[in-house]
């Protein structure tokens, strides 16, 4: 990652496991990030809460997300 490029984040879900976290950082050219993200449920409107980012270039970010849902689909079906 260059200074100069524009990053993007992608939100990592709730419940995703920390072992891929960790390997998703450390295969790919990223940062994990917090990120506040506005709750629009029924009860919770205005709540904020924290969340989990990858944090890197467009490229990155896309190869990061589809990668996390690869292996999302992969530990689901295992279960």
């Amino acid at each position: 990652m260059t200074d100069e490029e524009p990053l993007f984040d992608v939100l990592v879900p709730p419940g995703v496991p920390r072992k891929l976290i960790i390997e998703i950082s450390t295969k790919f050219n990223v940062k994990v990030v917090e990120r506040s993200q506005p709750l629009k449920f029924a009860n919770m409107e205005g709540d904020e809460r924290e969340l989990l980012a990858f944090r890197g270039t467009m490229d990155e970010v896309k190869k990061v997300e589809q990668y996390m849902l690869e292996q999302l689909r992969a530990f689901v079906e295992e279960k």
